[in-house]
């Protein structure tokens, strides 16, 4: 990547049934940390609002603005206890109600557009080495058909038509994080998804898709 090249972080806003959006706050803790970590980056974060006509119209201003060079968005999944990485957007919405009351115009997130698009990201790589940090990650092939699907299917397209990323890819995480435990109380050989790891792990992917090699086992330990 070159000197000033734009990470694109987003999350999502609350939602019905979701009144504290986890993204919503992880996002913003990332983005301060990945300024620092990685600096030669210039590090954008973006609540997308959780509607089906906003959030699409915000992301396409976003990539026209910033043209990134890295995509990652977060959003919150009722089933998810660890990273879940998704590798494929499918081409559909369901009648649910946005954030505003609102139900989707079509049952296609755009009319005549492919069935699915694979996800832009090493995903394999990166489950092994936020493992590899104790962090929990799986992939996934089901992204649902609510607006963290939605987004994704979106910001591929947005990837051809606006910009070309090196890379895009979605996360679901957990509703709730729990806090971090303190080192004395954490069994290192147990994968446990909290604020410590969710971050440490989010550190990582960021790592993994810009292409360096993993931290030391002295540098991970010493965190």
């Amino acid at each position: 990547m070159r000197r000033h090249d734009t990470i694109l972080l987003t999350g999502f806003g609350p939602f019905p049934g979701v009144v504290d959006n986890a993204s919503q706050r992880f996002v913003p803790k990332l983005a301060h940390l990945a300024a620092r970590r990685f600096s030669a980056h210039r590090v954008v974060a973006r609540i997308l609002p959780t509607e089906w006509e906003r959030a699409p119209q915000r992301l396409e201003d976003l990539y026209e603005r910033e043209r990134p060079k890295l995509v990652l968005q977060f959003g919150v999944s009722p089933n998810a206890d660890s990273y879940v990485i998704e590798t494929l957007a499918r081409n559909a919405r369901r009648p649910a109600e946005d954030a505003s009351g609102a139900l989707p115009r079509d049952s296609a997130v755009l009319r005549g557009g492919p069935e699915t698009l694979a996800a832009r990201l090493p995903a394999v790589d990166i489950q092994n080495r936020l493992h590899a940090l104790s962090v929990p990650a799986v992939t996934s092939d089901n992204a649902g058909s609510y607006l963290c699907n939605a987004i994704l299917y979106r910001s591929l397209i947005c990837a051809e038509q606006i910009s070309e990323p090196e890379a895009v890819g979605f996360f679901h995480i957990p509703q709730v994080i729990p806090p971090a435990l303190l080192k004395a109380h954490v069994d290192p050989n147990t994968m446990r998804f909290d604020w410590g790891t969710a971050l440490i792990g989010g550190l990582e992917i960021i790592r993994t898709c810009l292409g360096r090699p993993p931290p030391s086992r002295r540098r991970v330990k010493d965190r």
